[in-house]
């Protein structure tokens, strides 16, 4: 084989996140998105001697794993589903065996392995999306939803969507028309010009208020109060509680603001967890599945075990959703941190909300905020970002000689990672459970309980 040839396999298995792979001339070929049992046509794209790299081009038999076409019209270009024509108890397996197969992989002793929790909904399940203004095709008319497959700058403009609520696709679509009818351009990553960027839509699952939020650079050729009245005549499921406007002229292909303003409403909405309620800002973090949050959160409880009068750290805390479920479970005291400003002033605004005293909230860098830490903890619940957990700041949480630790990952790799750590530092992997938040999606999460040998 040589690189731009084109070869056919059968997928042999697929290794987290979607790495497929099957052989050729006894020669292994990786490729992203494929399935299990799928026989597909691809082209070579990189001949290492760590391995054989090729792109799909088309899947010429299906596999006995997928029960349907796509739902979604836009499945073949879209790059946000990946496993939407799997069965759903298939999806479930092959997330589970890929998490499992890593932690072994990894050296990883488990007590007890729990099982995956299915989502309560497999489709309209999020709560958030960012769309991203673009072209459909070089130099095509302008496009606003997800980004192709294996694309950096074309568009898929949503007619339809499994992930996303019906009044994400109104918003959506007529956001669209709104600026193709005034010849708006989007900003151009590679010319560094144009204005419209991306378009968030938060919703929340218990509530129906809708937080629109538009990013721009900051040449502006329209009228933005003309937007914010045609959103506000939507016929919309929800209500829309805030608009916002966003400029930003950074050269990342990033959601963040320069400067923000309110066209509308108030600048967050609210949600609800169990007998909880939440404001959510702009730029907080809030588990983009709500149902399956509550059920992820139901297993965080129950690794955290009885909690009463006991001490509890809530790392990378967000809006404070898990500090708060562990301080209405009576905590002693709960100390939050986070990163984000806005989200931890949500988060104390949140406790006051749900009539919480026993829980307070710090704004900073958790690597640098544990050392004005002066209590001693008697559970630290980790909810780090995808890379987990900063290699320095795993030895600060470690000399805190906490009984218990709940780590809660989005990224099972990085989970790997950093459960050897804790595992040379002295600490049994008890207990370890999966929640499918991402149902379609390659994305899976993982509940692990420590113990302090």
């Amino acid at each position: 084989m040589k690189k731009k040839d084109i070869v056919t396999f059968k997928i042999e298995d697929v290794r987290f996140p979607n790495k497929a792979y099957g052989f050729v001339e006894g020669e292994k070929v990786v490729v992203k998105n494929g399935i299990i049992g799928q026989t597909v046509s691809a082209q070579i794209t990189k001949k290492r001697k760590s391995g054989i790299e090729g792109r799909l081009l088309e899947v010429l038999e299906r596999s006995d794993l997928e029960q349907r076409e796509g739902n979604c019209s836009h499945y073949a270009d879209c790059g946000g589903c990946t496993y939407q024509t799997m069965k759903h108890e298939a999806e479930l397996a092959m997330k589970e065996k890929q998490v499992r197969q890593l932690l072994q992989e990894a050296e990883i002793e488990i007590e007890s392995w729990e099982g995956i929790v299915a989502s309560p909904l497999e489709t309209q399940y999020r709560n958030k999306c960012e769309f991203s203004f673009g072209d459909a095709y070089k130099d095509g008319p302008l496009a606003l939803g997800m980004r192709k497959k294996m694309s950096h700058y074309e568009v898929v403009s949503l007619q339809d969507c499994n992930l996303v609520d019906h009044d994400f696709l109104q918003v959506v679509q007529n956001s669209l028309q709104f600026f193709q009818e005034r010849n708006i351009p989007f900003y151009h990553r590679m010319r560094h010009d144009g204005c419209l960027r991306h378009l968030v839509v938060r919703k929340g699952k218990a509530t129906g208020e809708m937080l629109i939020h538009l990013v721009t650079t900051s040449e502006i050729a329209f009228s933005l109060e003309a937007y914010k009245e045609m959103l506000l005549q939507l016929d919309l499921a929800g209500s829309i509680c805030g608009i916002l406007h966003s400029v930003n002229d950074g050269v990342a292909d990033v959601v963040k603001s320069d400067t923000m303003e309110i066209l509308y409403g108030k600048d967050y909405f609210v949600e609800k967890l169990f007998d909880l309620e939440f404001k959510v800002s702009a730029y907080s973090f809030f588990q983009t599945n709500t149902e399956g949050a509550e059920k992820l959160y139901d297993i965080v409880r129950d690794f955290a075990g009885d909690v009463a009068n006991k001490t509890v750290f809530d790392l990378y805390c967000g809006t404070g959703t898990i500090g708060q479920i562990m301080a209405k479970a009576g905590s002693k005291k709960v100390m939050g941190i986070e990163l984000v400003e806005e989200a931890v002033e949500a988060a104390n605004e949140n406790a006051k909300r749900n009539g919480l005293t026993n829980c307070e909230f710090l704004a900073g860098d958790v690597l640098k905020m544990v050392d004005t830490l002066e209590q001693k903890p008697d559970l630290i619940i980790i909810d780090p970002p995808r890379e987990g957990v900063h290699p320095k700041a795993i030895g600060k949480i470690i000399d805190f000689q906490a009984p218990e630790l709940v780590y809660v990952s989005c990224k099972p790799s990085s989970l790997a990672n950093d459960l050897q750590v804790f595992q040379l530092a002295g600490y049994a992997i008890k207990r370890v459970k999966l929640m499918d938040m991402f149902p379609s999606t390659v994305h899976i999460e993982t509940v692990v309980h420590m113990v302090r040998k």
